[in-house]
This record gives structure tokens, C-alpha cells and sequence, in this order.
């Protein structure tokens, strides 16, 4: 599998060599033949983007094969060209392209999110819940999951982040109702009900990330109940770049006489053991 991650970090196009050591054959298969791959992690087709593709293959035909690799039950599965297959459905070609190759699971779903990151942008859910399919499934660390997508650990914590907010904040993530810009803010909270209901009225008055800045500073300011102490010049650098380095959100919550509390925010299982390793390198 090493020698497999290597390669994928190549770039998409590194699979479409005839020099690799896997098995590979180039024909063209059945429309019908083909099945697109459940588990891929694009869920959501721009149909305006499909149809122009279909006009294209109509008048020159499929340039680039689809890369797929064959069940055990004769069926044909995308790896890569979802899109591709998609469009010659519509243009009613009956045959396509295509180059088989022995792929396990694993491979597949990073080459599909691979060829997701590098032709066409994924939302930021689907990005974020393709890492964590790779994590869960396959045991991936986001060490492994930055050197094969091309990504810093970083991008892909702050990009599993995501999915700890509210389902309803991420639902509106995922159609564009918020961006990113907003999500940063809204994890910076701790209170899942008030990030959905400051969610919720960022949509409803159409507010700027600026504005959502402003009004949860607003909201901070009003009296509440005895709040803790105020956090030091020197607790804030220490919490940033505690968050920096490990990727996560991590809060320091300081108490009297320079006391305190660490709370580091972990995914899963396999997150945590990351976090631990990489606090007790030396």
C-alpha cells in the first residue's frame, strides 16, 4: 500500500500510465456495462455541466477513458469519469472508453477523491465527509490522508471540523448557504444551539462573515453569569498556536493563579491516538 500511496500522490494522471506494475487493459465497454461507484464522495451532479458535456461528446466522443476496475460480479465500476459516463448516457452513446484496472477498495476512494479535488471542486461536506469515509473505513491517519489527496494534515483537520457542527449548520454548508468563512466562526463556539441559531440568522439576513463576527461579539458582551477569567496575551498565543500545530480546535480555559484547563477536540478513536503520538514526540 505504501508504494500505492505514492504513486496516487503523484496526480490523477499518473494512473492513466502504461508503465505502472498493475494489471491493465484499454477497451471500450457497454454503457451498460458500467456501474458508478456508491461510495464515491461527490453525491450531488451540476446537471447544467452534465448537459454541456453531452453537446461536447456528442460531436467528438469520449477523449479520455474512463478508468474503472471489474467486480466479482462481472459488473464494471467507475473509479474515475462519473461525470464522463454520466454525459454519454445523455448524448446516447452506447459504448465508451475505458481502462480496467485491479484496484482494491481503498485505492478506489482515494482515486475518487482525488480526481474530485484536482477536476472538480467538491463542497466543502462532501471534501470533508470523503476524509472521514477514508479514516473510518480504511484506518487512514490525516497524515496519510494529506500525502495522498496533496494536502497539508491541516487542510484536512480543518476540513473534518465541519462535520462537528450541528447537522443543520452543516446541511447548509454543504448547499452554499454558508461558507467556509462563516463555518470558521461558528467553530470558534463551544454551545451547538447557538452556533444553529447564529447559523440560522446569518442565512435568514443574508450577513457577511464580518457581520457574524460583529454580532457574536455583540452577544459576548451582554452580562451573563459570573464568567471565567479573562484570558492572558500569553494563554491566547499558546491556544493558537496549540491549534496551529495539532489541527484541532484546542481551548485553554485559565483559572486563578496561572491554573487552568486544556481541552483538545478530538474525531474518532483513530484521531485521538494521532493527537497522542504526535504530544509525545520528542
Amino acid at each position: 500500500m505504501a508504494r500505492r500511496r505514492g504513486e496516487l500522490g503523484l496526480g490523477l494522471d499518473a494512473l492513466f500510465e502504461d508503465n505502472t506494475t498493475d494489471i491493465q487493459v484499454k477497451k471500450t465497454l457497454k454503457i451498460s456495462e458500467i456501474e458508478p461507484n456508491r461510495t464515491q464522495p461527490r453525491k450531488h451532479f451540476d446537471e447544467t455541466a452534465i448537459h454541456a458535456l453531452a453537446k461536447s461528446i456528442k460531436v467528438h466522443g469520449v477523449i479520455q477513458p474512463l478508468l474503472v476496475r471489474q467486480l466479482r460480479n462481472g459488473v464494471y465500476q467507475i473509479v474515475a469519469g462519473e461525470r464522463r459516463w454520466r454525459a454519454s448516457k445523455i448524448a446516447g452513446i452506447d459504448e465508451v472508453p475505458v481502462i480496467i484496472k485491479e484496484l482494491s477498495d481503498a485505492e478506489t476512494m482515494q482515486i475518487a477523491m482525488i480526481e474530485n479535488l484536482q477536476r472538480e471542486n467538491l463542497d466543502p461536506i462532501e471534501e470533508a465527509q470523503g476524509y472521514k469515509y477514508l479514516a473510518d473505513t480504511f484506518g487512514m491517519t490525516q497524515n496519510e490522508i494529506a500525502e495522498t489527496v496533496g494536502k497539508s494534515r491541516s487542510v484536512i483537520a480543518n476540513s473534518l471540523r465541519l462535520l462537528s457542527l450541528p447537522e443543520k449548520v452543516v446541511e447548509m454548508i454543504g448547499n452554499g448557504s454558508l461558507s467556509i468563512g462563516h463555518a470558521k466562526i461558528l467553530l470558534s463556539l463551544e454551545n451547538q444551539e447557538s452556533i444553529q441559531q447564529l447559523a440560522v440568522k446569518t442565512v435568514e439576513n443574508n450577513l457577511s462573515v464580518r457581520q457574524l463576527e460583529e454580532l457574536i461579539e455583540e452577544v459576548d458582551k451582554k452580562p451573563l453569569k459570573k464568567k471565567s477569567p479573562k484570558k492572558s496575551g500569553y494563554f491566547s498565543e499558546m491556544e493558537l498556536s496549540l491549534n496551529e500545530q495539532l489541527g484541532r480546535r484546542v481551548k485553554i480555559k485559565p483559572s486563578a493563579d496561572d491554573k487552568g484547563k486544556l481541552v483538545i477536540e478530538f474525531f474518532d478513536k483513530n484521531d485521538l491516538k494521532e493527537i497522542v503520538k504526535k504530544l509525545t514526540e520528542e
